[in-house]
């Protein structure tokens, strides 16, 4: 029954991460950080 518990929260949890993570709100910041390794490359060959 312990183990039960622990996965369910385990996946209560995984759910949270995934709905934070794909929500409207946060596509600015993770465009924003998708955008960085780009950006350090153009500063580079100047």
């Amino acid at each position: 029954m312990g183990s039960g518990i622990v996965t369910a929260v385990l996946l209560v949890i995984f759910v949270g991460i995934t709905l934070w993570a794909w929500s409207r709100r946060r596509k600015k910041d993770f465009d924003q950080a998708a955008q960085l390794p780009l950006d350090d490359e153009d500063e580079e060959q100047r």
